[in-house]
């Protein structure tokens, strides 16, 4: 099962206790895959399309639970062909004239806007695989729909965006934090866990990365300063000989051709009148530059 299917069947599975909360996941839910309808006789008709048998199931709940209706509930199902698989489409309906609180169903608590989102979710929603990117969106219909359920978004401090794909509206997030504060507004608790245990993996992974980068690239720097040097003191050596040094240089030329793979720190405390590392590489750079004039000349 898919990241988003995880997150649908945890979702599934709730129910809020609030008659007005299960209005407003309803209302949802009914918004971004359903139709209300008023009939001829005066009643009022709910149909649910879905191919998320977790819609369904969230949806039958609510109804049974809102409006204390059971028999009036019918889930149908029907088989779409594929050339490479059938797949399967949930249709839920009801009736009764006390669907019309679906409609008129108030968003205004921070409950209410939770079990709203929730809804849109579920009917709409998708998350892809962490441990890939991180990506959450609820694809909506109309540019109106997008605009409010971003509007519900961030009242909980999110950043979402809208970005038009083909002819419906995508309602998403980017950041890895904010997804996670937007799996606890929609009180998915358990893929919240889920995601930030792969946060945590990931951002170590990165860490030792870069460490392991930092390191090696100091390995490549400490190294290509070393053969320099080398390089340096042999061209002195051959050109202008040792015995023309002063001490100092002459004791630290000596001992870098001695310990080629030594350190500034290292190189310091072997030669015969050890300095810190400061001197060492003074005297070091003093030789480069010794080298370079000579090669001039």
């Amino acid at each position: 099962m898919s990241f988003s299917g995880k997150i649908k069947e945890e979702l599934s599975g709730q129910c809020p206790r609030a008659r007005h909360c299960q209005l407003a996941e309803l209302a949802a839910i009914a918004g971004m895959c359903g139709e209300l309808r008023e009939e001829e006789n005066g009643g009022v008709s709910l149909r649910i399309q879905t191919e998320n048998i977790s819609v369904v199931r969230k949806g039958f709940t609510l109804l049974q639970k809102t409006f204390n209706i059971g028999n009036e509930i019918v889930v149908r199902v029907a088989v779409r062909s594929h050339p490479q698989r059938d797949s399967y489409c949930y249709i839920l309906a009801a009736k009764g004239k006390s669907l019309r609180a679906v409609r008129n169903a108030s968003i205004q608590a921070v409950c209410c806007k939770r079990a709203f989102l929730r809804g849109a979710f579920l009917a709409a929603g998708s998350m892809s695989n962490p441990e890939k990117s991180y990506h959450f969106e609820i694809v909506c219909d109309t540019m109106e729909n997008a605009q409010y359920l971003r509007y519900l978004m961030n009242s909980f401090d999110m950043d979402a965006k809208i970005v038009q794909r083909k002819k419906n509206y995508v309602v998403y997030l980017k950041e890895g934090a904010q997804i996670v504060d937007m799996l606890n507004v929609m009180e998915a608790h358990v893929a919240l866990m889920n995601l930030e245990n792969v946060r945590i993996l990931k951002e170590m992974r990165n860490a030792v990365n870069r460490k392991v980068n930092c390191e090696t690239a100091n390995i490549h720097k400490t190294v290509s300063a070393a053969v320099k040097q080398m390089q340096d003191i042999a061209y002195v050596r051959d050109h202008l000989g040792f015995d023309k040094l002063p001490d100092g240089l002459k004791d630290v030329a000596l001992t870098r051709l001695k310990y080629p793979e030594a350190t500034l720190k290292e190189l310091g405390t072997l030669l015969e009148e050890p300095v810190g590392k400061s001197g060492v590489n003074h005297r070091l750079r003093k030789l480069s530059e010794m080298a370079d004039k000579l090669r001039e000349q």
